[in-house]
């Protein structure tokens, strides 16, 4: 584990969401690959990424958009970063406590809308289909049960984004089972109760 000067520990921990947010974009663009937990991971190991926060808010949906976008998918990478940094900068930290719904899944479900160019009045049934997926994934985490873990959360959206995309787009990302490599850092880990847990 790489020690981290106290000067550089300040300067993280003054960084805004929003400084967090664009070094995310930055730093996705040279994600390679089609596997978005990989992104995903490669990212969070990232000083400037705290363990829980809403900085997961654009991170997950970026890497779902990068790993589509490497696969072939039908996007404009750039403009399509920047409308889920838009998006993600919208939701609010502690959304899964305060509001019953986690911010990963609507982040994974910002990049699906970002895809198909849905929105709140579109009739080709995409609104639906999000909305499924949506279901599908919090309806897991809500059997999990809390408190909140957006590493573990992030696995959840991701499981249930890459089935979608797979399903949807005629392209392939990568999944594999994972374990979580930051359990250590989480005082509140459920440990055996999720299903991520490394001593499992």
């Amino acid at each position: 584990m790489k020690m981290i000067s106290d000067e550089k520990m300040w300067s993280i921990k003054a960084m805004t969401i929003e400084e967090k947010a664009n070094r995310i974009i930055t730093d996705i663009r040279g994600e390679k690959g089609t596997n978005p937990i990989r992104m995903f991971k490669s990212i969070a190991q990232k000083d400037y990424i705290s363990i829980h926060g809403p900085e997961h808010h654009v991170l997950d949906g970026a890497c779902l958009l990068m790993a589509f976008h490497n696969a072939g998918g039908n996007i404009d990478i750039d403009e399509g970063l920047q409308k889920l940094l838009y998006e993600g900068l919208r939701m609010p930290g502690a959304m899964c406590g305060l509001w019953g719904i986690c911010g990963a899944i609507t982040s994974i479900g910002a990049a699906l809308s970002i895809i198909d160019g849905t929105g709140p009045l579109s009739v080709d049934g995409t609104w639906g289909n999000h909305m499924g997926f949506t279901s599908s994934a919090i309806g897991e985490l809500g059997r999990i049960n809390g408190p909140r873990c957006c590493k573990r959360d992030a696995m959840i959206a991701f499981k249930h984004g890459t089935l979608y995309v797979n399903q949807h787009y005629g392209v392939h990302l990568e999944y594999e089972e994972q374990t979580c490599e930051f359990s250590a850092q989480n005082q509140q880990c459920i440990r055996e109760r999720c299903p991520f847990y490394e001593d499992k």
